[in-house]
């Protein structure tokens, strides 16, 4: 991660992590996020983009079959791969765009204005605190949310395919 960037990531990441945060953050995020996308013609912009890595998961409902569309916090690494987590605002449940993962790993992705083909490979236990380092890495403090959870969070792979 840049480091001139790492500083503002550790100050957001702490106020993400605040009670506050993960009250009003569910229902504040979203439309701000649309909004943002609405008025940059789908760019992000510096909070989406440089503070806090984002892509747009599209996938298929797990039980409703319709198409789905979730912004989502991502962890990209050099090696083309990305992280997705369902830490859901540190809430107890388990995301519902990780159900539909699990259900149909191949799905579509828009990162950095492109929109590609992706597998998506659940992080085996094996390698969670391996993973957990590269989060932590790119967003301070991140698994404190598995703590405020109460639930082991599901981590995805994104592989391009």
């Amino acid at each position: 991660m840049a480091t001139a960037i790492r500083p503002v990531r550790v100050v957001v990441a702490r106020f993400t992590r605040t009670r506050f945060f993960r009250s009003y953050g569910p229902r504040m995020m979203p439309p701000l996020e649309r909004f943002a996308a609405r008025v940059t013609g789908g760019r992000r912009g510096p909070l989406s983009g440089a503070v806090v890595p984002s892509l747009v998961l599209h996938t298929v409902g797990a039980r409703s079959g319709e198409p789905r569309e979730t912004l989502l916090m991502c962890c990209p690494v050099p090696d083309g791969t990305i992280y997705v987590t369902g830490s859901n605002f540190a809430r107890p449940e388990h995301p519902a765009w990780t159900w539909n993962l699990i259900a149909n790993g191949d799905v579509e992705i828009e990162y950095r204005g492109e929109r590609f083909a992706v597998r998506a490979e659940l992080v085996s236990d094996a390698e969670r605190e391996q993973t957990w380092e590269v989060l932590e890495e790119n967003w301070p403090g991140y698994r404190g949310y598995e703590r405020s959870s109460g639930r082991t969070l599901r981590i995805f792979r994104l592989v391009p395919r």
